[in-house]
């Protein structure tokens, strides 16, 4: 009989001291079974039925070793024993130590909280591409009901429902975004691995993480302005109340009152958490675009792997080469001085003078100059200033500088994110064209203009695969849309700029200012190539 657990475990944790005992193992498989019974509605197992649900080859050959377990977790309040009378057929039997066994709810929770370790300890996590379009879906009908607020008041039972599947798609997107990213850097730390193995993987993880980023760039500009769209006037918030009061209905009298406004703050944190994902505020970058980019530079940290397990295969020196080698070293040097020049020559570790001297003492030092190996005791002595001596400081002490006043400034900085804004929406008046035109037809560029040439650019070339003829690409921020499709005449467009003539096969472009449409296009839901 295992001994009872004393101290904090006794006191409040004693269901999981099952998990520290040498039977530990058996402890799990017998809790495993009563959680399977459990679910197949059986409440009470005599301990024949626990050895017969234990896996054969995990079977103990005695009932008694499980006999002992059940008695053991029902010591630690896993279970709970009940006589067995429904068996008795003799006095005899009445004295005969028969018990049946169910989970206490102890030990039922302490079994859950043990399978959630289990369940987010072997969780790899994935990126979520088809949630992106059930975000887009439902943000589109809120939309269209916050649209019913001009005719009357919204239906509180479509904005409950439709928020609450918003809101659990976009957990379950970030949270298995959050488990994938940590599992692929575990990925790229790879050591020891099959190369075969390895490059295989790497092809089918990078087809992966590109299309994610291309749903990730056509989709992430789309749903922060459809955010924007619906935190205009205020209309979010009266969604918001309505799913909040829909909620409280069902609270309990003494938690009627309150129960609305907890209801409502709980809403308004979990449409802040997906704004903030989708949406750049306050020079603060979106987890969306955050994501992107870390996806981006796990790519060429993939390469880098491949490329580190190549060199290990064709016998090259790594670091980890290097440093067995120095160990070996280590190991033959004769005595501790040869070590000792070892681990100098190796490092380049030298007795540091990190005094600040004064420039008399400099000058002596580079006339005469004194060996690093010099002891402390034999060299020269250093001056220092007399400052330093007395007050360990060469800073001045005195009273504090008076707190500036900045308004000037930040007056001065406002003004220049004004005429910035200004500029960028000129830039974004001169990009966006007429229906479809060439990129030769575009005619010069100043530089900012052609700066967000450059970004749309880019995001339309990151969607192109191969076999593609078009594709349609949103910027960051999702006021810009660009539509590019290729051309097979051979003709090469100039696009003239201050700092030189931007050259390129030429194309059909068709960029679109969306802060002057006011709303996306609801047919735009997947790239040319797609179609």
């Amino acid at each position: 009989m295992t001994s009872m657990p004393t101290g904090p475990a006794r006191a409040g944790y004693a269901p999981f001291a099952h998990l520290t005992v040498p039977n530990a193992v058996l402890y799990r498989r017998v809790m495993g079974a009563f959680l399977a019974a459990k679910e197949r509605f059986a409440v009470h197992l005599r301990p024949e039925d626990v050895h017969a649900a234990l896996p054969p080859e995990q079977r103990p050959t005695d009932l008694d070793a499980v006999v002992k377990a059940l008695d053991s977790l029902v010591e630690w309040g896993n279970l709970r024993a009940d006589p067995d009378t429904s068996r008795v057929t003799a006095v005899e039997d009445f004295y005969r130590k028969r018990f049946i066994y169910q989970l206490t709810q102890a030990g039922e929770a302490a079994e859950l909280a043990l399978s959630a370790y289990d369940e987010a300890l072997g969780r790899r996590g994935a990126l979520q591409a088809v949630a992106l379009h059930d975000i887009v879906t439902q943000l589109r009908a809120l939309v269209v009901i916050a649209a019913e607020q001009e005719q009357g008041e919204p239906d509180a039972a479509k904005a409950h429902l439709a928020l609450s599947a918003l809101t659990g798609r976009f957990e379950a997107l970030a949270e298995n975004a959050r488990a994938f990213m940590g599992s692929l850097q575990r990925t790229i730390d790879l050591h020891d691995v099959e190369v075969e193995v390895f490059l295989a993987y790497k092809d089918r993880l990078i087809q992966y993480l590109e299309r994610f980023i291309q749903d990730l760039i056509t989709l992430g500009g789309r749903i922060a302005l459809l955010i924007g769209e619906l935190e205009e006037r205020g209309r979010v918030g009266v969604l918001l109340r309505l799913a909040a009061a829909r909620e409280a209905a069902d609270a309990a009298p003494d938690e009627a009152e309150s129960a609305e406004a907890r209801a409502y703050e709980r809403w308004v944190a979990r449409w802040s958490g997906l704004a903030a994902w989708f949406v750049s505020a306050d020079g603060r970058e979106s987890q969306a675009r955050l994501l992107r980019g870390r996806a981006l530079g796990a790519i060429p940290q993939l390469l880098a792997v491949v490329r580190q397990l190549n060199e290990r295969r064709a016998g090259r020196s790594d670091r980890s080469a290097d440093f067995r080698t120095l160990a070996r070293w280590f190991a033959e040097a004769p005595d501790d001085a040869a070590r000792h020049r070892l681990w100098r020559a190796a490092f380049g570790l030298y007795p540091a003078r990190h005094l600040t001297v004064d420039a008399d003492t400099l000058d002596r030092r580079t006339a005469r100059p004194v060996a690093p190996s010099t002891p402390w005791a034999e060299a020269e002595p250093l001056r220092i200033s007399p400052q330093l001596r007395r007050t360990g400081s060469y800073e001045r002490r005195g009273r504090t500088r008076r707190v500036q006043d900045r308004s000037e400034q930040r007056r001065h900085l406002a003004e220049i994110a004004a005429r910035q804004a200004q500029e960028i929406a000129a830039a974004r008046t001169r990009l966006a064209t007429d229906g479809t035109t060439r990129l030769s037809a575009l005619g010069a560029l100043d530089p900012l203009a052609f700066g967000l040439f450059l970004q749309l650019l880019g995001d339309a070339l990151a969607t192109w695969r191969p076999g593609m003829t078009a594709t349609l690409a949103t910027s960051n921020d999702g006021t810009m849309e660009i539509r590019l499709t290729a051309l097979t005449d051979g003709t090469t467009a100039e696009i003239p700029t201050p700092g030189g003539t931007f050259r390129g096969p030429d194309h059909l472009v068709e960029i679109t200012d969306l802060t002057r449409t006011g709303q996306v296009r609801a047919d735009d839901t997947s790239t040319e190539g797609e179609r």
